[in-house]
């Protein structure tokens, strides 16, 4: 059977998803069950939830007698550790973009990688039935990305074809669309090269992903380079980080057929299979035949610019929730994850209390923190900070992000007045549509932290924001931060809605009533500067005497309920982030107020505070 490897590409949010699951239909691999399930390639909970795709995901098509492999890839510049080692296995990339929004900025980056790696491209026209779509003018900017990143003669000559996924068509002409995906399936055929590699040599395979099995254990995931392989054949490990010639023996060998893993007894050259029984598998490993041990050069993934301390938990509600809550769990937990997200860094630091972890990105960085709560660990986090580096010159330099804001004309001026104090420098400004702007700026990383809310507020949320890694430049200057201070809880007990009526003029409130709190836990944020510590469970004395106007309702302005990444970026360096199961809290690194006050005076005797 012949087969094609392909990888479909694109900024977040452009429908890659939705197109894989059309290719499922109509191929008729989806079982009846699954037909009327929406983006069925995104299996976890957090990415049916917040409808982007986190991790890649493998499946296969049939079409005229040829097994099409296609990856599903993330569109989030924060996983682009994923991307890079996935066009490892393919010989060819459908690059979407959407027919309204046009190249975004991770469009550029993902097309920059598979270029690079010399990639056949396929350009897919996506949403073109959206009321705004103008696919002529996407196509065009399409081909100026094409040269500017450099493509070669062949790369530029890519076939087009226009899609509406969510509707089931294509056509190679966005005025001419049939009710089925067989124009894109035939392009592919006609366009992508079959994988040529020899099945007479010593097997060589390139592991690009891991994924794990409670039956069988490890699984490694990669593209057959040359030979055959076969359950119960000795091999050797070699090659990646490590690069130590390890003996093993595969045990299975599956591969895909739709969205399953069918066992087969062996597999050819050209194909991308899985394969179980070595459980010292890693990311980037070679295993070959041991007459003829060659390892595939190691991609080097993008550095993080982003990390962040878990610590183990020690508020005073610590262990109510979590199943896991020991040093030991955390370690145990936090390792593991860097042995399939190659982006990621984790370090130990001088205690067994708290690991340094640095990753692409606080998207990236909050998916691991939200996984890691919903399977039972309970943690609390440090806030973010930018991973700076020095220059040959021995100067400071720090991440450069670049960021594109599509925004309603009349929240220009906001946005660059708040953009402007973060150190951003606008590099262009383009309209887009009736009333929408384009702006792309050149701002540090630090000062893309807890920005995202204050668009959201200044645009009334309007405001589109997406960014990508530019490069590290020299250090801009310092940036302000947040101006006011924290409410901070007096004591451990439950929320009154006496003690919140007397505190909500102080500020904004993030509790109701009835919540248990603790000491040193922040409740809400000040409306000055300075941190206030505040009674938010004060009952009210009760008396024999009956005032004017008592027994009507005290009026409680609703609280604001803050999400994972809002809570990251909204705490200061003094301050923590408490994950649990069940809740998401913020709190003081020092719980009690004596003890903040003799840590501030201590930092003024020795000159840490001007």
């Amino acid at each position: 059977m012949d087969i094609r490897n392909i990888a479909i590409i694109a900024h977040v949010d452009h429908g890659k998803t939705t197109l894989v699951d059309q290719l499922l239909r109509d191929a008729g691999v989806l079982r009846r069950s699954e037909q009327g399930v929406e983006r069925i390639m995104d299996s976890n909970d957090l990415e049916r939830e917040r409808g982007i795709t986190i991790l890649s995901k493998n499946t296969s098509v049939t079409y005229k007698n040829t097994r099409i492999n296609i990856v599903d890839t993330p569109g989030h510049a924060d996983f682009g550790g994923e991307v890079e080692r996935i066009l490892q296995m393919v010989d060819g990339v459908l690059l979407l973009v959407d027919a309204f929004e046009g190249c975004m900025p991770q469009t550029r980056f993902v097309l920059r990688k598979a270029l690079e790696l010399n990639k056949v491209p396929v350009v897919v026209v996506n949403k073109i039935d959206r009321p705004e779509a103008r696919p002529d003018e996407v196509l065009d900017e399409t081909l100026e990305l094409f040269l500017e990143l450099g493509a070669n003669d062949q790369q530029i000559d890519f076939p087009v074809v226009y899609t509406s996924a969510r509707e089931g068509k294509s056509g190679l002409s966005p005025d001419d669309l049939t009710d089925s995906m067989v124009p894109l399936f035939d392009t592919i055929l006609s366009t992508i090269p079959a994988p040529q590699m020899d099945t007479d040599l010593p097997l060589q395979i390139l592991f690009s992903a891991i994924d794990y099995d409670d039956y069988v254990g490890k699984i490694g995931i990669g593209r057959i380079e040359r030979g055959v392989v076969k359950k119960a054949m000795p091999v050797v490990v070699c090659g990646g980080e490590k690069n130590q010639e390890t003996p093993a023996k595969i045990t299975r060998v599956y591969h895909y057929e739709g969205l399953q893993r069918v066992e087969v007894e062996e597999a050819y050259a050209g194909d991308i299979v899985c394969v179980a029984g070595i459980d010292s598998l890693n990311v980037g490993d070679t295993v070959c035949d041991p007459s003829l041990i060659e390892p595939m050069p190691f991609v080097r993934i993008d550095e993080p610019t982003v990390s962040m301390l878990f610590v183990v938990n020690d508020s005073p509600f610590a262990g109510r929730e979590g199943k896991y809550v020991t040093g030991r769990n955390l370690r145990d937990r936090l390792f593991n994850e860097v042995k399939t997200n190659v982006a990621m860094r984790v370090e130990e630091t001088g205690t067994t209390d708290a690991f340094r972890v640095s990753g692409r990105g606080e998207l990236h960085l909050s998916i691991l923190i939200e996984q890691m709560r919903r399977q039972g660990y309970e943690f609390a986090v440090s806030r973010p900070k930018v991973i700076m580096k020095k220059n040959e010159k021995g100067e400071p330099t720090e991440p450069i992000e670049e960021l594109t804001i599509d925004v309603p004309q009349e929240y220009v001026g906001p946005v660059m007045e708040k953009l402007g104090n973060r150190k951003a420098e606008l590099v262009d400004m383009t309209p887009q549509g009736e009333n929408s702007t384009r702006l792309k700026f050149l701002i540090p990383a630090r000062g893309l932290m807890g920005y995202r809310s204050e668009l959201m507020t200044d645009t009334r949320g309007n405001g589109v924001m997406n960014h990508i890694f530019h490069a590290y430049e020299p250090y801009k200057g310092p940036i302000p931060e947040r101006s006011t201070g924290s409410l901070v809880a007096h004591e451990t007990g439950s929320t009154s809605s006496y003690g919140l009526f007397n505190t909500q003029d102080r500020g904004r409130l993030f509790v109701g009533p009835g919540v248990p709190v603790y000491e040193g836990q922040i409740v809400g944020e000040s409306a000055r500067a300075g941190d206030i510590v505040v009674n938010v469970c004060k009952k009210k004395h009760v008396t024999n005497m009956r005032a004017a106007g008592s027994d009507e309702a005290l009026r409680l302005t609703p609280p604001v309920e803050l999400t994972l990444e809002q809570c990251m970026e909204f705490v200061t360096d003094d301050e923590l982030v408490e994950i649990t199961p069940k809740s998401i809290r913020m709190r003081k690194r020092l719980l009690s107020k004596d003890a903040r006050v003799k840590a501030f005076n201590a930092a003024v005797r020795s000159g840490e505070i001007g």
